[in-house]
């Protein structure tokens, strides 16, 4: 049977091993990495409100941060600052040049702020968690954040509750979507699409699953390339000086990266990219699928990258990065149509 560690013990272990990430470190200690930060209340971490409209109009003030999404198999870094907060009941998003998100209130249950070190060294962060204890967007403190204004916006957002730990509650099993895939109805309905964002309303009306949708859709509108390409993709982008748009989320929270890249490097089964306001880590032995995926606009048809893991989750998503009111440019369309298929043909 085992023993669920005390927050002493999780404490403990965090001191035993400062090398560890936190993330790495909960599942050794068979936690999730909220239970591991909220062990800290009262020491090294202060709980503070989920309330969007609190956090993010308060952030704006502190100046440059790295803005952090991730999920099991991708790290999204942006490095900027928050601007442009648009509130949402189901939805809010933030549309600053550096920092883009759209997120998702009704999953941010625990938010945390958290710091290590001592004097200069010291690294502050604000941190929240799903009901599950599942990370869904961090704030990294870095050295042209205003610490002052940090510190103010903490006190702004610290609750009464200090009280060590966490109660964390089990994720509602998954809506069940058919797998009898009405084909006839979902081509019709793609074929006529003229916005791309159209694509959620397709699959929640017709209950079918994304990849399904897209495994069963037909080569006109997607097709399955090498596992490879996402890597190939990103060095033909650097080589065309191309701006693309990257997409990495969970549940409660989507990243974005506009513009081009550049520092590509890969270590062990890690694909990085390390630019100067863009840090992007994936899990290439993660990836099960990639598919190339066309849906049709008022503008021209739009393709997008998209890798999925063995659960048929997407990981990440790129498209290229498309002038307002114009069609895709011409050279992501070559980039998308000369990746290997799976089937080793290129698409028509």
């Amino acid at each position: 049977m085992t023993t669920t560690p005390t927050h002493a013990d999780i404490r403990a272990a965090v001191r035993d091993n400062p090398k560890l990430r936190a993330r790495d470190l909960a599942k050794n200690l068979g936690i999730t990495e909220g239970e591991l930060v909220a062990a800290h209340c009262g020491e090294t971490a202060r709980r503070i409100t989920v309330e969007f409209e609190k956090i993010f109009p308060g952030l704006e003030a502190v100046g440059e941060v790295m803005a952090l999404t991730r999920n099991e198999n991708a790290v999204h870094e942006k490095i900027g600052v928050y601007d442009r907060y648009i509130a949402g009941k189901h939805a809010a998003m933030m549309l600053g040049e550096q920092i883009d998100t759209r997120m998702f209130p009704t999953k941010w249950a625990h938010g945390f702020a958290v710091w290590s070190g001592e004097g200069e060294t010291i690294k502050r962060s604000l941190q929240f968690f799903d009901a599950q204890g599942n990370a869904v967007h961090k704030v990294h403190a870095r050295s042209a954040t205003d610490i002052d204004k940090w510190n103010a916006l903490v006190e702004q957002l610290a609750i009464e509750d200090q009280t060590p730990g966490m109660i964390t509650v089990e994720a509602e099993a998954p809506e069940e979507t058919v797998s009898d895939i009405p084909l006839e109805e979902l081509r019709d309905r793609w074929t006529r699409m003229k916005d791309t964002h159209q694509f959620v309303n397709i699959l929640r009306k017709l209950n079918v699953d994304r990849l399904d949708a897209i495994q069963a859709i037909g080569e006109d509108f997607a097709w399955q390339i090498d596992n490879s390409s996402v890597e190939a993709m990103l060095k033909l982008s650097a080589n065309e000086t191309l701006p693309i748009m990257c997409f990495v989320g969970n549940k409660g929270c989507i990243q974005i990266h506009s513009g081009p890249v550049e520092a590509i490097k890969t270590m062990g089964p890690w694909l990085n990219i390390m630019d100067p306001t863009f840090h992007l880590h994936l899990r290439t032995d993660r990836i099960a699928e990639v598919w190339a995926v066309r849906k049709p606009t008022d503008k021209g048809h739009v393709t997008s990258l998209e890798a999925y893991d063995a659960d048929g989750d997407m990981i990440i998503q790129f498209f290229g990065k498309r002038v307002e009111g114009q069609d895709e440019r011409p050279v992501w369309r070559e980039i998308m149509e000369s990746l290997p298929r799976v089937d080793g043909r290129k698409a028509a």
